[in-house]
């Protein structure tokens, strides 16, 4: 029975996609650490991409054939994070500008995972991705494939993509504070 219930928990179409995306990072960042042509650039951004609609598609997956999981709650955020990180750091080491956006990344993510574990060490937890971190999370995908995929943008530009991501950040990371440690919490018990 235990078995049976572990593998329905595990081998589910959702989380081999989201296992697909972790694989998807090391590629990514092979190909555009190396690129060299504007090719190399258009075949990482053709990855963010492909990894970007497996974020989305599993998502619908799991709602519509019932496949949500306590292992695809888990796993789809950590590559949706790992993910980010990885386009942020690789951008950051041509793009100096976003090493704050990576520093404030670091610092928003970390924040949520030692929060979130303690309160999932209580049997507590929010009970999804709040609006403010999907929007921040649209709009980090959007302006960071912007910058794979044109390389040569001015740095005005890259600024300003910079700006938008720290606010963009700053907000979700606001956002999630309260919803922790709020008047008007939103974690909630597990069984709930």
């Amino acid at each position: 029975m235990f078995i049976k219930d572990w593998k329905k928990e595990v081998f589910t179409i959702p989380n081999f996609l989201s296992l697909f995306r972790l694989i998807l990072i090391p590629v990514y960042v092979t190909i555009y650490l190396g690129a060299t042509e504007t090719s190399d650039y258009f075949i990482a951004g053709a990855i963010l991409a492909v990894s970007c609609l497996t974020d989305m598609i599993d998502g619908k997956i799991a709602r519509h054939f019932n496949m949500i999981s306590t292992v695809g709650k888990i796993l789809d955020p950590i590559a949706d994070k790992l993910t980010q990180f990885t386009l942020t750091l690789c951008l950051s080491v041509k793009y100096p500008v976003l090493r704050f956006v990576l520093a404030l990344f670091v610092i928003k993510e970390g924040f949520q995972g030692i929060v979130g574990l303690i309160n999932l060490r209580r049997g507590k937890m929010l009970p999804g991705a709040l609006l403010a971190g999907k929007i921040c999370t649209t709009v980090l995908f959007v302006s960071l494939i912007i910058l794979v995929l044109m390389p040569d943008l001015k740095q005005s530009f890259i600024t300003a993509i910079a700006v938008v991501d720290t606010f963009f950040l700053s907000y979700a990371f606001i956002t999630y504070v309260f919803a922790y440690f709020g008047k008007n919490t939103k974690v909630q018990d597990m069984e709930k």
